[in-house]
């Protein structure tokens, strides 16, 4: 008998993965916690049904989080990640030795120790010594802080559940506070194909824009993510993710990456037709 996971992108699209045999399944205060096995797909994380990352794809995603910041502004040092308890992205950021210091806040304690369990190659630098990790939620964790980060990344689910507050005015309000003088926060800004995540994607980015002076939108393919067509918000005081990109200085840092290179960070910003008419429109709304 096969067994398949199956997440509902839409109403009328369903995306399936055959699975060889579930590793992990737990119920935590905040929602449901499972790891599968799958052949073409290795090991993968999905939290209240909802796909997180797989090993075969992930790299992609961390990759567009993490170092389109981290080449617009080499002078990052102290960084706040909020969600992102799976591990990926701070094991991005701890290849950075001019990183001093990274804050991980994550609601849900168990979804780290069912990655530290079960999910090595996501959760390997949990344990970097920069890193300190906070048990809470990360819309009240941002609230008193006040030009402490140099740079914030939402590596959030979505935005219901325990997410939710986390694509909010007050939040990215408080994550404006947040951030030095040249401060950029990045988030993962939905998919803009269906109609229900692009209107949470049009909503972020709105609110973000009453904040911050300087707001792009990039983008990448994610083979397991709704339509594949995935969307990141880029948001700075100052820093301009194309015009202050220093391809020389970041490729001189010898960071290998199988998705993210200079030439990919100033292409990702040329964005689609249709995705410019969703953010025009939400800057009308």
């Amino acid at each position: 008998m096969e067994y398949w996971y199956t997440e509902e992108h839409s109403e009328n699209v369903r995306f399936s993965i055959r699975v060889d045999k579930q590793l992990y399944s737990a119920k935590s205060t905040f929602q449901r916690i499972d790891v599968f096995e799958a052949e073409e797909f290795g090991r993968f994380l999905t939290l209240d049904g909802l796909m997180m990352l797989t090993e075969k794809d992930e790299f992609i995603y961390h990759d567009m989080i993490v170092h389109v910041p981290m080449a617009s502004n080499p002078g990052i040092k102290k960084v706040l990640v909020i969600g992102a308890g799976d591990g990926d992205t701070v094991r991005e950021l701890t290849r950075y030795s001019t990183i001093e210091k990274i804050d991980m806040v994550e609601i849900d304690k168990m979804v780290v120790e069912a990655c530290l369990e079960y999910m090595p190659q996501t959760s390997s630098r949990l344990s970097d010594p920069r890193v300190t990790i906070y048990y809470e939620d990360g819309l009240k964790f941002v609230r008193d802080k006040v030009n402490m980060y140099d740079l914030i990344i939402v590596d959030s689910t979505d935005p219901f559940g325990p997410g939710e507050g986390l694509f909010t005015k007050e939040f990215y309000g408080n994550c404006y506070k947040a951030l030095t003088e040249e401060g950029i926060l990045v988030n993962q800004h939905e998919c803009p194909y269906y109609e229900s995540y692009a209107m949470s994607m049009k909503r972020a980015h709105k609110r973000i824009r009453e904040f911050f002076p300087v707001t792009r939108v990039y983008q990448a393919h994610i083979p397991t993510y709704p339509s594949g067509h995935w969307l990141f918000g880029f948001a700075s005081k100052k820093k301009d993710p194309i015009k202050d990109l220093d391809e020389n200085r970041w490729n001189s840092l010898g960071i290998k990456t199988k998705y993210y290179n200079t030439e990919l960070h100033k292409g990702c910003f040329a964005i689609p037709t249709y995705v410019k008419e969703l953010l025009d429109d939400a800057d009308k709304e």
